[in-house]
């Protein structure tokens, strides 16, 4: 962190004891390594928090295209499947291959005749009035 040598450090011990002087040097230092143990102890957390975002967001950037890609995937796949003509209902809403295609198509039409026309309707089919 700090790029001090033996030299720079007996210098400035020197100094400290003739400021200080021999009673209130060891005190001093004392204090000192506490405030250093302290100051690094702040910057290796800050350091752990930052890295620990970092981590997290790199992993929600991971996910976030593992879905975009699945979804492309999915989209090529649902696309490439051969869709049921249209009205093509299953009994209970489950689509089987055993079931026929003529077979819904007369239920379709059975219904097609049963429609009730809006009296209001002036463009609907009028074959069946009067």
């Amino acid at each position: 962190m700090f790029d001090i040598g033996f030299s720079e450090l007996l210098v400035v011990f020197v100094v400290g004891l003739l400021i200080l002087g021999p009673e209130r040097l060891p005190h001093a230092a004392k204090t000192a390594g506490l405030w250093v143990r302290k100051i690094r102890r702040s910057i290796s957390s800050v350091q752990r928090e930052i890295n620990a975002q970092l981590d997290h967001e790199e992993l929600q950037q991971k996910i976030n295209e593992t879905n975009q890609r699945l979804l492309k995937e999915g989209q090529a796949i649902q696309n490439t499947i051969t869709p049921y003509p249209e009205g093509y209902k299953a009994k209970d809403g489950v689509v089987s291959e055993t079931q026929p295609l003529e077979a819904t198509a007369e239920a379709q039409s059975d219904t097609s005749e049963h429609k009730k026309t809006d009296p209001t309707d002036m463009t609907a089919d009028t074959t069946n009035q009067r």
